[in-house]
């Protein structure tokens, strides 16, 4: 049930479109080819522990090589690309199978046993891009990771090929299944680490193979964004949940975030005024808006809510324009998703690097561009109760502007936070996590 679908529909498409996007970036900056390297095993300090490994997503924006560390792809304008592909003669470890079929006819591929073969490609007038040790010990370091052409590479990644729009949405239905076995589990009274093993199972991936590390957060730990731990004892009384778990297929992620009541009560009619409210701003997402302009939207909508339960005193407008609303709701709105969950170029607007400054008094949000046709990103809106910002608050702010009471009641629940992912078109807004959840109920 919940394997993955091995998405190969457009890829030769995706392939093409890869190699003139590069093509044009290096042009643009005097180059005549890139050696893109994967990234090589990182060893534990005084020990023989590898670490997981996590290829270079400038690798992996070509073709899956999600387990093939020493691998390296060459790129030159009009010649099909090079692929270095190292399958060591190895018994300690299992090797990298061959090639697959559905993704090596787009390639030149020469299988090595040597990790250092792509060594053969060095040249000049080439970049050099990856942080493999091997790889700053053989080139110039000028022509390594050069600043200008990884800034354009990385304006490219944030327009989705159709391929990789596919592999999102396929990585937003295991997500689907894997949110809602671990709803289930919750609902049963597991701990945390049992409704994380629940999480995985479901979907049949380890942690390794997960986008990021899964925030399992019952009652008050609710109120820590990027809480870490897995508890592997249930608290005696299970008032609240939060997950922000995802999946990924092909190295592309999903990242989707729910939260849970156990009994109906104050706080789940919270979070029914939250999701509301989260799905009135995803409907917004749109070609042409300014991500700030609904992020700063996003800071009302939750001060009303604040309002209307009682838990703020005075005006939506003072409390976003005193910081308040921040107290509550810190982070930012949402970020780019793609190969890296908080997927690159979302605050800068050229090859240059240049800067789209954060709203003053945001410090946090992670993407301020105006949005494309082809972009995916999270939507993920939040109101928590965060025992230092509110001591802060209660030390330094107004202090009749909160409801202390109401606050007391509630810190026991932790927070709130729901997170889909879109994607902008030229028309309405796909929500990608919402058609996976939606197929999953008519399954």
């Amino acid at each position: 049930m919940g394997e993955s679908k091995i998405i190969t529909q457009g890829y030769a498409s995706h392939v093409a479109e890869v190699q003139q996007r590069w093509e044009g970036a290096l042009a643009a900056e005097g180059y005549d080819a890139a050696l893109i390297h994967a990234g090589s095993k990182l060893v534990s300090f005084l020990d023989d522990y590898e670490y997981p490994f996590r290829c270079n997503p400038q690798l992996l924006w070509w073709l899956p090589l999600t387990r093939h560390h020493d691998s390296a792809l060459l790129v030159r304008p009009g010649r099909k690309p090079k692929l270095f592909y190292y399958q060591p003669d190895d018994y300690w470890y299992l090797p990298p199978e061959d090639p697959a079929d559905w993704w090596a006819g787009e390639f030149d591929i020469e299988q090595v046993r040597d990790g250092n073969a792509w060594q053969q490609a060095i040249a000049a007038n080439t970049a050099y891009i990856g942080d493999a040790p091997s790889l700053a010990a053989a080139v110039d370091s000028k022509h390594l990771n050069p600043t200008r052409l990884v800034n354009r590479i990385h304006l490219q990644r944030t327009r989705k090929t159709d391929y990789e729009v596919a592999c999102m949405s396929e990585a937003a239905r295991l997500g689907a299944i894997a949110h809602t076995a671990a709803e289930a589990a919750f609902r049963e009274g597991l701990s945390e680490y049992d409704i994380h093993q629940r999480y995985c199972m479901a979907i049949q991936l380890v942690d390794a193979e997960l986008p990021y590390g899964n925030i399992v957060a019952l009652n008050e730990h609710g109120s820590v964004l990027h809480y870490q731990a897995h508890e592997q004892q249930a608290p005696q009384e299970i008032r609240s949940f939060l997950i922000d778990g995802g999946a990924t297929v092909h190295a592309y992620a999903s990242d989707i975030t729910r939260t849970y009541a156990a009994e109906d009560n104050e706080f789940a009619e919270l979070i029914t005024a939250m999701d509301a409210m989260q799905d009135q701003l995803c409907d917004a997402v749109v070609a042409g808006l300014d991500y700030r302009d609904l992020h700063l939207h996003a800071h009302h909508q939750i001060a009303g809510i604040l309002k209307d339960f009682g838990i703020i005193n005075g005006s939506v407008e003072a409390a976003v324009e005193t910081g308040l609303s921040a107290v509550f709701y810190p982070h930012g709105l949402g970020h780019f998703l793609g190969l890296q969950t908080h997927d690159v170029a979302g605050l800068f607007a050229d090859a240059d690097g240049t800067l789209i400054p954060r709203p003053e008094g945001h410090p946090f949000l992670r993407l301020t561009r105006k949005l494309e046709a082809g972009n995916v990103l999270t939507i993920e809106p939040g109101l928590y109760f965060i025992e230092p910002l509110l001591r802060q608050w209660r030390n330094s702010g107004d202090v009749a502007a909160i409801n202390w009471d109401k606050v007391a009641a509630l810190t026991p629940f932790g927070g709130i936070r729901i997170e889909d992912n879109m994607l902008v078109t030229n028309g309405a807004p796909r929500n990608l996590t919402g058609e996976a959840f939606a197929a999953l109920e008519k399954a």
